[in-house]
Order: C-alpha cells, then sequence, then structure tokens
C-alpha cells in the first residue's frame, strides 16, 4: 500500500470515528426529548437528516433503540441499555486529551518556571547554571511576570514551579495553599537614593525639612506586599510624600537614579550600583527587610524532568531545607 492510499484510509477511519461519536449525541438528544422534529433542532439539522443519522446508528448496532409506535417516542430495552453506554463512552472520550497530555508531560524533560521580573534577570540565570547538569538535557520555558500572575500560573498548572521573593510577616497565595518550597537564596530590600555631591545620598530617611519623596510598588506587586507589613508602619512616622508608584523594581530603580527619590530595591538588582557608587543607602541598615528566595513546586506529581530537578535542589544543598513536602 502506498503513502497516499495509507493516509486516505486513516482519514477515512477517523471520519467514520467522528461520525460514530456524532450519532451518539443525535441518540441522546432524541432520547431526552422523545420528539424527532425538536431534536433535530437541538443538533442544528433538518429533520430528514436527523432521521437518517439515527436510523444509521440502528444500523450500525443491528437493532432498533426508540419505539417509535408511541408520540413521544420511547426508548426501547436496548435503547435504556445503550443510553447508559452513550453517556460512559462520551465521558471516556472526553478525558481523552487531558489523559494523553498527562502520558506525554510524564515522560517530557520540559521545564517549565514563572519568577517575577526582578529575580528572572538577576538570580534565575546563575541558579539555572549551577543546576545545569540535573535538567537532564531539556528545554527550560521562563514565564517572567508580577508575583500574583506567577502565583496564578502554577495554581492553573500552567507551569511547574515559581521563584519569587518571600518574607514570614507578608505570605503569599502559595504559602496560604500549602505550596512545597524550598529556599534557595537570599536577599535584602534595600533603601536606597541617587548618590550626590560627596557621594551622599540624594535624599534621606528622617531628614528634617520638606517629605521626603518616595518611589513605591503598586498593590499588585510582591515586593509591595513585604513592604506593606514589615515597614510601611514606621514610615508613617516619618515626613514622607509618595512620588511615583510602579509594578517593577527595576522601573523604580531607573527613578532612583534619576534623582526622583527613596526606594526599596532589591540588592541583587542594584549590586553594580551599589559598587559604583550610583546609587547608596538611604537610611540606617535596620529600614532594610531580609528576603528568602524560594522555590515553590505544583503539588501534583510533574514530569520527570521536574521531579529530578526539585529532588537535586532539596538533596545537593542548592538551598535551605523544604517547606511544605
Amino acid at each position: 500500500m502506498d503513502l497516499t492510499n495509507a493516509v486516505f484510509l486513516l482519514f477515512n477511519a477517523f471520519k467514520a470515528l467522528a461520525m460514530n461519536l456524532s450519532w451518539l449525541d443525535d441518540f441522546l438528544a432524541l432520547a431526552s426529548t422523545g420528539n424527532f422534529s425538536r431534536a433535530a433542532e437541538d443538533r442544528h439539522m433538518t429533520q430528514p437528516a436527523f432521521g437518517r443519522r439515527v436510523r444509521a446508528l440502528e444500523e450500525w448496532l443491528g437493532t432498533e433503540l426508540f419505539d417509535r409506535s408511541s408520540q413521544p417516542v420511547r426508548l426501547t430495552a436496548t435503547g435504556e441499555w445503550f443510553h447508559r453506554v452513550a453517556h460512559d463512552l462520551l465521558a471516556q472520550v472526553a478525558r481523552v486529551p487531558a489523559e494523553a497530555r498527562t502520558v506525554a508531560e510524564a515522560h517530557s524533560n520540559s521545564l517549565r518556571f514563572a519568577a517575577t521580573h526582578a529575580l528572572s534577570f538577576t538570580f534565575m540565570p546563575g541558579w539555572l547554571r549551577r543546576l545545569d547538569a540535573h535538567t537532564m538535557g531539556g528545554t527550560i520555558q521562563l514565564e517572567s511576570d508580577m508575583l500574583q500572575r506567577c502565583e496564578a500560573l502554577i495554581e492553573q498548572s500552567q507551569v511547574q514551579f515559581v521563584i519569587c521573593h518571600v518574607h514570614q510577616q507578608a505570605p503569599g497565595r502559595l504559602h496560604a495553599e500549602a505550596y512545597p518550597s524550598v529556599q534557595i537564596g537570599a536577599d535584602v530590600l534595600i533603601p536606597v537614593s541617587a548618590a550626590g555631591p560627596g557621594g551622599r545620598p540624594l535624599h534621606t530617611l528622617g531628614s528634617s525639612g520638606s517629605a521626603v519623596p518616595l518611589l513605591t510598588y503598586s498593590a499588585e506587586s510582591g515586593l509591595g506586599r513585604i513592604l506593606r507589613e514589615t515597614r510601611y508602619a514606621a514610615l508613617e512616622k516619618l515626613s514622607t510624600q509618595t512620588f511615583f508608584t510602579a509594578h517593577l523594581a527595576s522601573v523604580l530603580r531607573t527613578m532612583v537614579l534619576d534623582g526622583r527619590g527613596i526606594a526599596w530595591l532589591p540588592k541583587s538588582l542594584i549590586d553594580e550600583d551599589l559598587a559604583s557608587g550610583r546609587l547608596v543607602p538611604a537610611a540606617s541598615e535596620e529600614w532594610c527587610v531580609e528576603l528568602e528566595i524560594r522555590l515553590y513546586r505544583d503539588r501534583k506529581p510533574m514530569a520527570r524532568a521536574a521531579e529530578a530537578l526539585w529532588d537535586a535542589v532539596r538533596l545537593t544543598g542548592e538551598g535551605a531545607a523544604p517547606t511544605g513536602a
């Protein structure tokens, strides 16, 4: 048999399967209404065409499914039995795509991460390099977004892992929903200002005079949530004014470098700025906020490569002891 004939036969086989499955929907529509005209309307076809399809199903089975001697039509004894079979068959078919994806996922080497913007650019590249030997040569997909979106992605199982900043005083959704996690790094939020004359900060917390301009995170920001829980109560006692708000630490960094005010920025993001003197601390160390960098995993069993990475992170010392596992 040549390839053209094989493809043609395969196409006809799939076409026949799809037709037979649609006959099941026809059968259930008529069983529900007992009326050919109404069932045909529900199935968006003419009554004669609908009647031929029901008859084709009966011929395929070799027996009648409906007693047409009464109105509305009634199921025969075989029809009653087939009513249960039709529901079961359609339910099984509906599960096939998800089950196929599950099988493919179980043997996939693909690793799917979501990480907050700041960590995507600063922490993740080096962390993944250290784990190259444990990625099984598969592809790595990264969604870089705000924390709320990252949390939603893992809740929907669209990613296997989330990497984000965490503080015990500001637990997020993944902590509340008991997603297993492990600490894979540490960071610190530092209140910084652009450097002025003599390398001194242009703006300092607690300085006398006019209100200190603050550059803050939006309500949707994970770092903003941490700051609200850890430092905002103390800030209310000082003379400050919120000058600018943004989702991203990288945007606030640009505004700080432009001399617009003070922002709490992750040290991982501004290491080079601090080393060069472009940015300088704008308050004493007690205003800094120590952070964990945590890796959260899906609560359900993951693909082989993802489970291997998780085991490697826990067992090779690439972080602290896991929690929630």
